[in-house]
């Protein structure tokens, strides 16, 4: 397999992104892509819990730690004090291969990207017109302004889907 396709999912706070990018996987899957999925967070997190081993190999100083089953296996990198989260692109280059990647926040970036829009967001400013890299805009309000980019509904997920697969050469 070549390098995915990457392509973003961007808004503010409440305005759709992980429902949008969940729909997109499971239509893109459908369709017979292999997806992947990058998800930044603005707030620390933990996907491990106290008092497993593998929580405690991280506390007693572990840099990175895997967790392998029949089922799943996970990678855990511990940050050092300083050191700053890593760049997408590295974060890309560790994934397993596959025909696409969708990307949820790092909206700031310069990648393809969807910006997700509702009323009920945390903020109602607008990436598109500010940033070349929207490619289209996802909104609950038919009237909303694009910059002629093109306006999809948040339940239009195949609409959307055909346009993720031509926007990023996929079809």
């Amino acid at each position: 397999m070549s390098a995915p396709h990457v392509i973003g999912i961007a808004g503010w706070k409440n305005s759709g992104k992980t429902r949008m990018t969940a729909a997109l996987v499971a239509e893109l899957g459908a369709r017979g892509w292999a997806v992947s999925t990058v998800k930044h967070a603005h707030h620390e997190f933990d996907i491990d819990k106290e008092g497993t081993d593998s929580f405690k190999h991280r506390q007693a100083g572990a840099r990175e730690v895997a967790i392998v089953s029949r089922k799943r296996w996970a990678l855990m990198h511990e940050l050092a004090a300083g050191e700053e989260e890593p760049p997408l692109g590295d974060i890309l280059a560790r994934l397993a291969p596959c025909d696409i990647v969708l990307v949820e926040g790092y909206k700031r970036d310069p990648h393809p990207k969807i910006e997700i829009r509702r009323r009920e967001a945390k903020s109602r400013d607008r990436l598109a017109g500010g940033d070349a890299n929207v490619i289209a805009v996802v909104s609950d309000d038919a009237a909303e302004e694009t910059d002629g980019l093109p306006l999809f509904g948040h339940d239009d997920v195949a609409a959307i889907a055909d346009f993720v697969e031509q926007a990023t050469g996929l079809a």
